[in-house]
Parts: structure tokens; C-alpha cells; sequence
């Protein structure tokens, strides 16, 4: 005879794999380099310091 499968692990297994896809599924879809991470901080940086340098002194 066979041993009994435990259906807990089976299941536990099945959900980590579904999770593991959706989060495959997020990363291409939402992710973004480091490199375009940086890119987008610094032209924040930059359009923040040409708001600053246009501002009036009141």
C-alpha cells in the first residue's frame, strides 16, 4: 500500500504556487528597475528645484 497523501500540505502547496503566479503576474505588470526608479526620483528632484527656484520671495 501506498502511503496517505496529507490533503493540508497538498493544499498549502497548491495555494503557495497560486500566490507565487500572482505575484509573477504583479511584478511584470507593476514593477520597475532600479534604474527607472532613480530615473523618476531624480526628475521629480529636478522639476521640485525648478518649482523652488521660480517662487517669489514674499
Amino acid at each position: 500500500m501506498s502511503t496517505p497523501a496529507n490533503m493540508n500540505k497538498a493544499k498549502k502547496e497548491r495555494n503557495r504556487a497560486s500566490r507565487r503566479a500572482r505575484a509573477d503576474e504583479n511584478a511584470v505588470q507593476f514593477g520597475q528597475t532600479k534604474a527607472q526608479k532613480e530615473l523618476l526620483k531624480a526628475k521629480a528632484q529636478k522639476i521640485a528645484e525648478n518649482l523652488d527656484a521660480k517662487k517669489r520671495e514674499t
